[in-house]
């Protein structure tokens, strides 16, 4: 297998897999199904005591996000996705830590690299094509 196509491969196996995670992620917020983790657990009480909405509505609301970004990765847009990803994911993280979630946190920040790599891949792959 060549250079151009190991990027490919690891660009499409980043892509589709945190396309397909955070359509789903988002689906379960939306639907309220808790069918992956009960998610209002993981929302830091010094953001939800600055919440416009209540904590339902917010998840919600966040699950519509999670579905946009999932279609954009999915779709025409994975570089824009990726980097979307990676700062949602640094927000996400700075809430754990302030729940006391440190260990969840920092899964969170590495799954924040992970997006930010398939942002820049995406620009490689782009250019593979174009070239």
């Amino acid at each position: 297998m060549d250079l151009n196509a190991r990027t490919r491969l690891s660009w499409n196996l980043l892509r589709y897999s945190y396309g397909i995670v955070i359509l789903l992620v988002g689906l379960d917020k939306i639907l309220g199904t808790e069918f992956i983790v009960h998610w209002s657990n993981y929302i830091s009480p010094s953001v939800i005591g600055i919440l416009p909405v209540s904590v339902p509505v917010f998840l919600i609301a966040i699950g519509i996000v999670e579905v946009v970004v999932a279609i954009m990765m999915l779709t025409k847009w994975p570089r824009l996705a990726g980097y979307i990803s990676t700062v949602w994911l640094i927000l996400i993280a700075i809430n754990l830590i302030l729940a006391g979630f440190l260990d969840v946190a920092v899964r969170d920040l590495l799954l924040a690299v992970g997006a930010f790599v398939s942002a820049e891949l995406a620009t490689v792959v782009k250019a593979q094509k174009n070239a």
